[in-house]
């Protein structure tokens, strides 16, 4: 009976054994279809977004292309020379700005208020630095400057874009 009691014990950990590593299976199954899932539901995710982004970029080139196509009238201001406001050194700036207009219309308001844009560009000018003017989004944002400037001055706005056809920052 002994013997029989041994054997039986026997085959009762061989079947938990053998359940135990059912069980460990089951549980790597199962951790990689979820991973498997996760995995899928992240790519899912992320190609929606880089599609959207895709088209957005796309969007931006269109609209570029067409804004370029429609040119509008352009008015030279003429050249300003102006004295920068570094305190270390005397630096002076030569600058020569054309502006970008929607229409006639705009352009006769521009030629009446000549005055007032060259002054508010002229005072602008005068708070600019020399290490500000010389980096490219420097210069981008003098441009936009000049803009909003000169659109706040004009009743109807129109001002489309700025153009720089001599820039010089010089040392006295």
């Amino acid at each position: 009976m002994a013997e029989e009691e041994k054997q039986e014990q026997v085959a009762e950990g061989e079947e938990q054994q053998g359940g135990g590593k059912k069980k460990l299976i089951l549980l790597l199954v199962l951790l990689l279809v979820l991973g498997g899932g996760g995995f899928a539901a992240y790519k899912f995710m992320f190609s929606k977004k880089e599609k959207v982004t895709q088209e957005q970029k796309a969007q931006k080139i269109i609209e570029e292309i067409k804004a370029t196509e429609n040119v509008g009238i352009m008015y030279d201001l003429g050249t300003f020379t102006v004295n920068l406001a570094d305190k270390d050194i005397e630096r002076y700036l030569r600058i020569s700005i054309i502006l970008e207009l929607k229409n006639q219309k705009i352009q006769q308001e521009v030629e009446k208020r000549l005055p007032e844009i060259k002054d508010a560009i002229i005072t602008l000018l005068l708070t600019k630095r020399s290490t500000d003017l010389k980096t490219p989004e420097g210069i981008e944002f003098l441009k936009e400057e000049i803009t909003k400037r000169a659109n706040a001055i004009l009743p109807l706005g129109g001002v489309k874009n700025v153009y720089f056809t001599d820039f010089i920052i010089q040392t006295g």
